[in-house]
């Protein structure tokens, strides 16, 4: 039965870090978003996220996003500098063509850096891309 189950994977989201202006501390902050780049709308998006090293690990916090207009984005969670050491894992599930839709994806270790960013248009600023 469960061989019968296939859940295809998600082609065209995408999980970033950008630093952003926080007004409310007067500060760079580092915030985790989900970029939808399909051309359809994704439903009932649900974002996991999880972080660990060799002797820590986090708390799993669960995002409800809703729906995902297409070519926009989403703020998942503000994510704290000590634990950019960590591996972060990020698990994408949607709705989308009557199918449930599923991704992971991973920033490495230290790979959250103002060195690794990439101009996004979408967004319209540097970003670091998970793998």
């Amino acid at each position: 039965m469960k061989k019968d189950i296939k859940i295809p994977i998600a082609e065209n989201v995408q999980i970033i870090a950008t630093k952003e202006w926080d007004k409310d501390f007067l500060a760079q902050h580092w915030n985790v978003y989900l970029i939808n780049n399909r051309e359809d709308r994704i439903e009932s998006v649900l974002v996991l996220s999880r972080g660990k090293s060799k002797d820590k690990k986090t708390s799993t916090l669960r995002h409800g996003l809703g729906n995902l207009p297409p070519h926009t984005g989403a703020k998942v969670e503000f994510i704290a500098e000590e634990v950019f050491s960590f591996t972060n894992e990020y698990i994408v599930t949607f709705f989308a063509e009557g199918k449930l839709f599923d991704r992971t994806f991973i920033f490495e270790p230290q790979s959250i850096s103002e060195e690794n960013t990439v101009f996004i248009d979408l967004i319209g600023q540097d970003c670091v891309l998970a793998k």
